[in-house]
């Protein structure tokens, strides 16, 4: 997360999943099964290959290229596509529209939609909803669905989605840094998280932001593929696409080169290199001076403004003296900035404290005062767990039982409040 959209949301006290299933043929898999990881995991596996076999993620052409690789005509391939990116469909067998035959072929062949089942399903009081997705090897992803009603009554469903399974680069105020790394997502993994949003509102998402586990820039080429398709195969416009980094080494200048339209975030969380280095271990390799040179290239590239993330943690960067010299780099910097406020949420194992709403509107007023355009993230679903990685850390850190004979059937909503 990238830490700073998934502090949108907080705690809630769940049931254990072992209550919420049938006691037979249990099988135990304990979270070093489940995460892959250890401690002292700090750098990322190179991104997941694309699994030839899977047909989410595919564009309406390379569909029709696999209907025609199996004798089938062209028009088949729209159909796969209509099936997969509109209607949602999960299983080959349940391609009702194609022929017996061509649905045989696809499975015979190897091919699969690339859909995963929903783990757990958390909603907030506020109508925000988390879930944790179980993958093909057993390890957990969260995704948020976060819906906000605008005057007119017409609903905007932003979905923050995952990268990577965990997050290598430890920012200390985040709690998938906690939970440790495993590996990339792929593709279709990025990909089914906004299918199964969709799902459970039962409506389509209006915006998607690359602010859940992980660190995109680290899993760039999956992260660019899943773009395209959300983009193009699922319609969602790019300029509603928000793409969230906390720095990676030349990486803003390869995004730039793609000439998205969509915004670029850059968790900053700090005014100067000495204290970010406190808050974010990575920036050691990355200077805050070349962070904002990159900044700067990508908004001259794209004319794309940068939006700067800032997580406020109480008497340790929310000082009005912090704001002041914020003010002073972005300006140093050029035009095209805008900084969002993030009022930090405690979790579990922080010392971290949420700042005072006083100091929250002081910091937005020295900036404002400085020309700076600034904005304060409301906070949702604080009684969702919904930090990132924070619901995930709970099944993860202690072995959980899973009921291998109805684990795909299981109730999608299993957690209640305390």
């Amino acid at each position: 997360m990238i830490a700073t959209s998934m502090s949108l949301l907080q705690h809630v006290c769940s049931v254990p999943i072992a209550r919420a299933m049938r006691p037979r043929s249990v099988t135990v898999i304990s979270s070093r099964s489940l995460s892959a990881t250890t401690s002292s995991s700090s750098t990322p596996s190179r991104a997941s290959q694309v699994d030839p076999h899977v047909l989410l993620g595919m564009s309406e052409p390379e569909l029709q290229q696999v209907a025609i690789d199996l004798g089938q005509q062209s028009y088949r391939g729209k159909q796969l596509h209509h099936l997969i990116y509109q209607r949602k469909v999960k299983e080959i067998q349940d391609f009702s529209q194609l022929p017996l035959v061509f649905r045989n072929d696809l499975q015979e062949a190897g091919w699969k939609v690339g859909r995963s089942p929903i783990f757990q399903t958390v909603t907030a009081a506020d109508g925000t909803v988390k879930l944790l997705i179980r993958l093909e090897d057993n390890r957990l992803i969260e995704t948020v669905g976060i819906p906000v009603e605008d005057e007119k009554g017409s609903m905007r469903l932003t979905a923050c989605i995952s990268s990577q399974v965990g997050c290598p680069l430890r920012c200390s105020f985040c709690a998938t840094g906690k939970g440790g790394f495993s590996r990339n997502l792929q593709r279709h993994e990025i990909v089914e998280q906004v299918l199964a949003i969709e799902e459970i509102f039962k409506h389509r998402v209006t915006n998607v932001v690359f602010m859940g586990m992980g660190e995109p820039m680290l899993n760039l080429k999956a992260v660019l593929e899943a773009h395209r398709c959300l983009n193009k195969d699922v319609q969602i416009g790019q300029r509603m696409i928000t793409i969230s980094t906390v720095g990676v080494p030349n990486t803003i200048k390869k995004l730039a080169s793609h000439k998205l339209q969509s915004t670029l975030a850059l968790s900053l969380h700090a005014p100067n290199q000495k204290l970010r280095e406190t808050i974010v271990p990575s920036a050691k390799s990355y200077p805050l001076e070349a962070i904002m040179k990159d900044c700067k290239e990508y908004f001259l590239e794209t004319s794309r403004r940068v939006s700067f993330e800032y997580t406020l943690l109480a008497e340790v960067n929310d000082r009005v003296e912090h704001a002041k010299e914020l003010a002073e780099l972005l300006h140093q910097w050029g035009r095209g900035h805008h900084v969002n406020l993030i009022p930090f949420n405690p979790i579990q194992g922080s010392d971290y404290k949420r700042p005072y709403k006083k100091a929250v509107q002081a910091f937005a007023a020295v900036l404002e005062s400085r020309k700076i355009t600034v904005s304060v993230r409301q906070t949702r679903g604080l009684d969702a767990s919904a930090a990132c990685g924070q619901l995930r850390n709970e099944f993860q850190k202690s072995p959980l039982v899973i009921n291998s004979d109805s684990l795909e059937s299981q109730p999608e909503n299993v957690a209640v409040a305390c």
